[in-house]
């Protein structure tokens, strides 16, 4: 016979246990919308702040009032490749690395494994960024990176001195910067400066070199290492000839200290008054990469005594490295939407900031030399003109460390006398083969 009572008690017992559980779940919502916001690790290429990103501070400020989530930076160190060094070992920290990184131009095929694809996510975003820069940031198929930062070799050098001295224009070529290092160093010589220098740059053995030596033998037409058609390029009569003229300046135009100046070793040497020119970094709207301007904003000399040009040219003209940085999220982030809505909030300012100088900068498709010494300092931010040289890092992807290390140790040991250019020059070539298994070519002039 079948017992009623027993089912209605069944009943109550499991309509109990589901109030129950129903309970627990609404509880549980309000313990979790309760719980402390996240907290979210940056790793930000901030060694020469507020150079590089000015304002970033207040932007995490106001994105932690506008959302709740707390940002923490991570400390980095000052070289490219040791912070390079330094993310792929955090990024393998599952659970503990950083939520949001800066990442270099030159690393996301190194990177890749470890990031988030962010084309989706932030699919309105990207529709806003100048396409040239989003393709310097995909590797295997993935967007790792937004770009944030936009830079570009460029000259800095004393105004005030030039004109002392009789020169109307800044150096457009290497033979000219030549010229006026000398003549300015010898004068400033003769006043009591005695550790006055000619020109100042980046010698050490790091990625900087890269960026400065590049330059050289990309302006003299000696290719940029590694082409585009993947052919390697390196050991010819032009890239040779740029490495020896770096060589001579040491203790003639530029300090032997110089080969181990890194980027704040030499704009402080500049800073200080002991140099006529450095070569530093110039900054770029994420928008429209024609769009230029300077973006050093240190305690430096009066604006009234400096001006910025295009790095000196060759046989082919200018040649300004390009260089910046974008922001990544790690692929072990326990935090990934956060992490997400950081980069838009980022990236979005860095829009709006980029609409409101566009309106006070120079429009150009291109980088334009400035004019004259004399109206210089009136417009800093007046565009420079030069043709954009790249690394050789999406054809290499994650080789681009092994080639970068020895093309630095290559042309760091011209540079010290321990090997002579062409013997240097043979050497790398051979290395590089190795390292890529791709062939040798001449330099292509496109490139």
């Amino acid at each position: 016979m079948f017992d009623f009572a027993v089912v209605r008690r069944a009943s109550q017992k499991v309509g109990w246990v589901f109030g129950i559980l129903l309970l627990s779940l609404v509880l549980g919502d309000c313990h979790a919308s309760k719980r402390e916001p996240a907290s979210l690790s940056y790793l930000r290429l901030g060694w020469s702040q507020p150079d590089d990103l000015p304002g970033t501070e207040p932007l995490a400020q106001q994105f932690t009032r506008e959302t709740g989530i707390h940002v923490r930076d991570l400390p980095v160190p000052e070289t490219t490749l040791d912070q390079l060094e330094l993310s792929r070992r955090l990024l393998k920290q599952v659970g503990s690395g950083p939520d949001v990184l800066n990442i270099d131009v030159i690393w996301p095929g190194v990177l890749e494994p470890d990031l988030v694809d962010l084309r989706h996510d932030l699919a309105d975003e990207i529709n806003s960024l100048e396409p040239q820069l989003l393709q310097g940031y995909a590797a295997n198929g993935k967007l790792v990176a937004i770009p944030y930062t936009v830079q570009v070799g460029v000259l800095q050098y004393r105004s005030d001195l030039l004109l002392e001295y009789g020169y109307q224009h800044p150096p457009r070529t290497w033979d000219e910067l030549e010229t006026m290092a000398a003549r300015i160093q010898s004068g400033e010589r003769a006043k009591g400066n005695k550790d006055f220098w000619g020109y100042v740059w980046q010698g050490a053995a790091a990625e900087a070199l890269t960026c400065n030596a590049i330059e050289w033998q990309a302006a003299q037409g000696g290719g940029r290492i590694i082409e585009s058609n993947r052919t390697i390029s390196v050991n010819n009569p032009a890239a040779i000839r740029s490495w020896q003229r770096a060589k001579r300046w040491i203790g003639w135009i530029s300090p032997p200290s110089v080969l181990a100046y890194q980027e704040l070793d030499s704009m402080n040497a500049f800073d200080q008054g002991k140099a006529a020119f450095v070569r530093v970094w110039g900054g770029a709207s994420i928008t429209r990469i024609g769009l230029f301007r300077q973006v050093h904003w240190r305690n430096s000399l009066a604006p009234s005594k400096t001006g910025y040009t295009s790095i000196p040219g060759g046989p082919l003209g200018s040649a300004g490295t390009l260089g910046g940085s974008g922001l990544a999220v790690s692929q072990h982030s326990s935090h990934r939407k956060e992490a997400i809505e950081l980069i838009r909030f980022l990236i979005r300012a860095q829009i709006h900031s980029n609409q409101v100088e566009e309106s006070a900068v120079v429009k150009q498709s291109e980088l334009q030399s400035l004019s004259s010494v004399s109206n210089a300092s009136r417009n800093p931010e007046e565009a420079v003109r030069a043709r954009l040289v790249i690394r050789p890092s999406s054809e290499t992807g994650s080789q681009y460390e092994q080639i970068a290390r020895a093309y630095i140790d290559a042309v760091h040991s011209v540079l010290t006398g321990e090997k002579p250019a062409p013997q240097a020059a043979a050497a790398l070539e051979e290395k590089l083969m190795r390292i890529t298994g791709f062939k040798t070519g001449p330099p292509l002039k496109g490139d």
